[in-house]
C-alpha cells in the first residue's frame, strides 16, 4: 500500500522503505503484545508435558497478536500481488483456526484440526500451480525435472499439511518454535537470494521473522506469553509457502530437520499405534524436547540452544551446499 503510494510499481521493494518496515513490523508486534496480551485466552498447563503445569495462567494464543502484525506490515510495505495476497489471507485463516482453539474450553479434535489443516493445504497447492511451475529442483545435485501438476500438488498438500502439524508439536517450550522457525525461514531467505527468487517474496520471510522476534522478546525463558495453536500452525503453514517458492520443495526436510525429528516423530509413533497397533520408540518420551528435558536433564535454556544449533550447523551445510 504504502510501497505504491511512494514507489509506483517497480519490482522489489526500495531499500529505505524496506528498512522502515521491517522496524515497523518489530515496533508494532511488541507494542501490540504487550497491551493486548491481558486480553489472551489463560493456558491450564498441559497435563502431559514435562513440566507443562508451569505455564497454567499465562496468556495463550499470543499468535495472533504476531500474525496480524505481520499481515498489517506487509499490506503496508510489501509490493502485493494476487499470489501474496492469497497466501495472507491463508496465513490468517491458519491462524484463527488456531487461536479459537485456544480460546476454546473444550480443545478441538485431532481429527476436526487435521482436515481443517488439509482444507488450507489443498488451497495453498492449488493457489502455487496456478501462479508457478511444477518444475522441481533437488538443489543439492543440481538436479531439475518437471512433475506431472496433479503429483505435484499431491506432494504439496502433503508437505503442507506436514509443516503445520510438525511445527505446531515442536511449541512445548519457551522460546523453542519461534527461535528454530526463524532459523529456517533466514535459511529460505538466503537460499532465495542465491537462487535469485522473487525478491518481494523474499522481503516478506524478513518481515515474518521479525514479526516472531517481537513476540520471542515475550516469550524467552521463562516466558510471559504462549504462542498457543494461533501461531505454531501460521508458522508451519508460512513455512512450507516458502520452500514451496524456492523451487526446491525437498530442501524441507534439511532446513526443518530439528523440528521434523522433535515434533514429527510423535506424529509418526502417535499414527502407527493409532492406525496399525505398532508401537516404536517405546523408551522414548515425544516431543523429543519433553525427552531431553526429563530424561537428560536438559533446561528450556539448554534445549532451545542446543536445537538451534543443529539446526543452525545444517542451514550452514545446505547454504554451502546449494552454492
Amino acid at each position: 500500500m504504502l510501497y505504491r503510494l511512494i514507489q509506483g510499481g517497480p519490482p522489489g521493494p526500495d531499500g529505505m522503505l524496506a528498512f522502515c518496515g521491517i522496524l515497523f513490523a518489530f515496533a508494532a508486534t511488541v507494542f501490540a503484545t504487550f497491551k493486548l496480551s491481558p486480553y489472551l485466552p489463560k493456558d491450564a498447563g498441559r497435563e502431559f508435558a514435562h513440566d507443562g503445569k508451569l505455564s497454567a495462567g499465562k496468556p495463550r494464543g499470543a499468535g495472533i497478536i504476531f500474525v496480524l502484525a505481520f499481515v498489517v506490515s506487509a499490506l503496508l510495505f510489501l509490493p502485493l500481488t494476487s499470489e501474496i495476497i492469497i497466501y495472507l489471507v491463508l496465513i490468517v485463516i491458519s491462524m484463527l483456526t488456531g487461536f479459537l482453539d485456544d480460546a476454546s474450553e473444550a480443545p478441538w479434535g485431532e481429527y476436526k484440526k487435521g482436515f481443517l489443516d488439509l482444507c488450507v493445504a489443498v488451497v495453498v497447492a492449488c493457489t502455487f500451480l496456478r501462479y508457478n511451475s511444477s518444475e522441481v529442483e533437488l538443489a543439492l545435485f543440481d538436479v531439475k525435472f518437471i512433475l506431472h501438476p496433479l503429483l505435484f500438488g499431491l506432494l504439496a498438500v502433503v508437505l503442507v499439511w506436514t509443516s503445520v502439524n510438525v511445527t505446531n508439536c515442536t511449541d512445548g517450550v519457551d522460546g523453542l518454535s519461534g527461535t528454530l522457525t526463524i532459523i529456517t525461514i533466514m535459511t529460505i531467505y538466503l537460499i532465495d537470494r542465491i537462487k535469485g527468487v522473487d525478491e518481494k517474496f523474499s522481503f516478506m520471510i524478513l518481515i515474518f521473522a521479525v514479526c516472531i522476534l517481537g513476540y520471542l522478546w515475550y516469550n524467552a525463558t521463562p516466558s510471559r506469553i504462549l504462542m498457543g495453536d494461533a501461531g505454531s500452525r501460521a508458522m508451519g503453514l508460512f513455512i512450507s509457502i516458502a520452500i514451496l517458492k524456492t523451487g526446491s520443495p525437498f530442501l524441507y526436510i534439511p532446513v526443518t530437520l530439528v523440528m521434523i525429528l522433535d515434533g514429527g516423530l510423535g506424529l509418526i509413533k502417535v499414527a502407527l499405534l493409532r492406525f496399525l497397533k505398532i508401537r516404536i520408540l517405546t523408551k522414548v518420551r515425544t516431543p523429543l524436547h519433553d525427552h531431553v528435558r526429563k530424561n537428560w536433564d536438559w533446561s528450556n535454556t539448554q534445549t532451545v540452544f542446543r536445537f538451534a544449533i543443529v539446526q543452525i550447523i545444517l542451514a550452514a551445510a545446505v547454504i554451502y551446499g546449494i552454492q
